[in-house]
């Protein structure tokens, strides 16, 4: 349990969010959050891909938890990282007569038939934390600034191999998110904003000579697929050399590639570890910084995210416009979806304490 203290921030955080996003959201007959009308207990589906993850368990609960305080009943579904699998999920939420969907997608491209069944049956459609491709049946996306967590993790190692400094060359090895998941793109390219010159002026060598998105995706983010493209990295192109640095855009990538590097020796006085990025701040990886392996991950705070597509969701079933803040970024193929961005935060062993248990995240016995 939090304790007080944490237990209290964390709800004038959630309050002070609610009012923002309430205040922004009103209609201009001037409608308030009492006008309910029918939508009030009505049920509204949750997708999320994969209980794998505990990110994605915890985006599900958080979501529910907001809809309930908003007087709606939830019905939340996991695809185990099934497109197939989600696609029929949807379909039986939509005949089962929700009045929304909040829909974070396996694969972007899978659900287009899906939405305009949703579409005729007038649910409206949150993306939430991937944006769906390629489908007019989008309402709007409530994510975090994509490009803003790859910008972090590479300045993050600029920092720290000290390349402003002039420092350097270092050896570094590049890994990318799933390539069915919008959010690589801007994950890989926000990193690469920071990272390019570096590698342009030789800096930083990537000696596996892997450097185009294509080459670094990892599909469904799978830490085990990870690890194997580092196992064949390290044998055919660090006989000897050292790794000095990893981008990873994700806590559960970074797992599988710590994992590797161990396996060969990595981690000793010898052969230190590397630095190595991640995102999401999962548990495994914030203790696995505490413990000096990996070095940083990218925190964003789910709750915030459920509460903005909670709100989003509610907003649009009693006819009110929803807050958003990017109106242009986020084209999906079909439309260019309004989206609400919220914004990441990075976080290593010097700052944990501060971001992550005094903001309520983990308690202090859960990091032990």
């Amino acid at each position: 349990m939090l304790n007080r203290r944490a237990a209290l921030a964390t709800m004038a955080t959630t309050a002070s969010l609610a009012l923002a996003l309430t205040a922004c959201g009103q209609n201009s007959s001037g409608g308030s959050k009492e006008d309910k009308g029918s939508a009030k207990g009505g049920t509204i589906g949750i997708a999320m891909p994969t209980k794998s993850s505990e990110r994605w368990i915890a985006d599900g609960n958080n979501v529910v938890k907001n809809l309930k305080a908003k007087g709606y009943k939830t019905k939340l579904v996991f695809g185990e990282d099934d497109p197939d699998t989600q696609v029929s999920q949807i379909e039986n939420l939509i005949t089962q007569g929700v009045k929304g969907l909040i829909v974070a997608a396996i694969d972007n491209k899978s659900l287009n038939n899906v939405l305009q069944e949703a579409a005729d049956a007038h649910i409206p459609v949150i993306a939430y934390d991937r944006l769906i491709l390629g489908s007019k049946n989008v309402d709007y996306y409530a994510s975090f600034d994509n490009t803003k967590v790859g910008e972090l993790q590479a300045s993050y190692i600029v920092d720290k191999l000290g390349l402003k400094n002039g420092k350097g060359p270092f050896n570094i090895e590049l890994f990318a998110g799933s390539n069915d998941d919008n959010n690589t793109k801007y994950f890989f390219g926000g990193a690469m904003s920071v990272l390019k010159p570096y590698i342009d002026s030789k800096k930083l060598v990537v000696r596996s000579g892997q450097t185009a998105l294509n080459q670094v995706t990892t599909l469904r983010w799978d830490g085990a697929t990870a690890q194997k493209r580092m196992d064949d990295i390290l044998t055919s192109s660090y006989k000897s050399q050292r790794v000095d640095a990893v981008l990873s855009p994700y806590d559960g990538i970074s797992i599988g590639v710590l994992s590797s590097l161990k396996s060969d020796g990595y981690g000793s006085k010898s052969k230190p570890l590397p630095v190595i990025t991640g995102q999401d701040a999962e548990l495994a990886s914030v203790k696995s910084i505490i413990a000096g392996e990996q070095t940083q991950t990218v925190y964003k705070d789910t709750r915030k995210l459920a509460e903005v597509a909670s709100t989003m969701v509610d907003d649009v079933l009693n006819g009110k416009k929803p807050q958003v803040n990017d109106t242009k970024t986020y084209d999906n193929g079909s439309k260019v979806v309004p989206a609400y961005l919220l914004q990441p935060v990075s976080v290593d062993k010097s700052n944990y304490e501060d971001v992550l248990v005094k903001g309520g995240y983990y308690t202090d016995s859960q990091l032990k």
